[in-house]
């Protein structure tokens, strides 16, 4: 099954990414620096144009074994995986303002994003199906990238997702609301295209959420998985097990959980030096010092 599930990922990536740029190049035809050019200029994290860089050397990889073609020009193509920059996080309070000035439906978008977690392409994805309401479960079942319909990121992406019974409540009043409610509509349905696509995830973005935030003077860089993050923070700075955490976020391990989704805010960082610093300091220190 997982052999099945990668070739699925693989597939979506060519078909999204790679064909529509490079589809009608003859093999020999494709350069190195062109590749890196065509990388450089993708507007995504340096991620997910690695994993498309690999899935591209991978092509490769079989044209060279079936001899098509002699050489991968992809090999030395490169492209950092690293992160560019700490994603910012939103703090509960500037969360809840974002979501008090939000009009309906981005405030359901964002409010079920930033409280279940979600990546964009899931979140864009559900249908009103996928809503277990009875049940008080969200069940993840596909990824929208570009308005391409794909496979979901990893088989633990495929795990429910809790429904808290305020987001559950948000969704059905979203629902009554909505001129698409059956099982196979979009929850998030665009009146654009009839409701037969959900909303453009970057419109929404860029047209609404940043907008209002701004207007709030939170000058932080939001994008949608600054809500994942978010999510991610609250939910260890709550005290929460690491285990909980990644199984919330459907992670496949726990090293993924802490190293790249778990920024402490600064008061539990503040909290947790003080009590080392009150475990190690002289007693007849003199007393501390206001810091701004």
């Amino acid at each position: 099954m997982c052999g099945a599930f990668t070739r699925c990922c693989y597939r979506t990536i060519i078909q999204v990414h790679i064909l529509p740029r490079w589809g009608t190049y003859r093999l020999a035809d494709v350069r190195t620096v062109a590749v890196e050019d065509w990388l450089k200029a993708l507007d995504m994290a340096n991620g997910s144009k690695a994993k498309i860089r690999n899935v591209f050397h991978t092509l490769f990889s079989h044209a060279e074994r079936y001899e098509w073609h002699d050489r991968n020009p992809i090999t030395k193509a490169r492209q950092s995986a690293k992160r560019r920059r700490d994603p910012d996080i939103l703090d509960p309070a500037e969360l809840t303002r974002l979501l008090v000035a939000l009009p309906e439906p981005f405030r359901t978008m964002v409010f079920v994003a930033a409280g279940t977690g979600l990546r964009r392409g899931e979140l864009i994805g559900l249908k009103w199906g996928d809503v277990d309401f009875g049940a008080a479960l969200i069940h993840p079942k596909r990824s929208i990238v570009n308005q391409h319909i794909g496979n979901l990121k990893t088989l633990a992406s495929a795990k429910p997702v809790a429904l808290d019974p305020y987001l559950a409540a948000a969704l059905a009043n979203l629902k009554a609301q909505s001129l698409f409610k059956g099982l196979e509509d979009w929850v998030f349905a665009s009146p654009a295209s009839a409701g037969k696509k959900p909303y453009w995830p970057d419109m929404v973005l860029k047209r609404r959420v940043k907008p209002i935030a701004f207007a709030l003077g939170i000058v932080k860089q939001i994008g949608w998985h600054s809500f994942r993050h978010t999510y991610a923070s609250l939910l260890k700075a709550s005290g929460v097990d690491v285990k909980v955490v990644q199984d919330s976020l459907r992670h496949a391990n726990a090293r993924i959980t802490m190293d790249l989704y778990t920024q402490a805010l600064m008061p539990d960082k503040r909290l947790a030096q003080s009590k080392v610093i009150e475990m190690v300091r002289p007693k007849l220190m003199l007393p501390a010092v206001a810091v701004a």
